[in-house]
């Protein structure tokens, strides 16, 4: 499960990398790769956004060790 992690978040990054050239330069890199190609690629990151949507908190180390959220201290005096 670990390498599935490991395969989501890295296409996750670059899904988000692309978009951000995107956004600023109007360059997609995704798209000199043909439209073929470049098609599975945005699958495989759609694919990844999801996975890692839905399984995050069991594979984050923060999400899994914070079982409840912070709760605020009150003063004594």
């Amino acid at each position: 499960m670990k390498a599935l992690h490991m395969i989501a978040w890295i296409l996750v990054i670059v899904g988000g990398l692309n978009w951000l050239l995107v956004g600023l330069f109007d360059l997609n890199v995704v798209a000199y790769l043909g439209m073929t190609l470049a098609r599975i690629v945005y699958i495989l990151v759609g694919l990844g956004a999801l996975w890692e949507l839905f399984t995050h908190k069991a594979n984050c180390k923060m999400c899994s060790s914070m079982s409840s959220p912070a709760k605020p201290t009150t003063p004594t005096m």
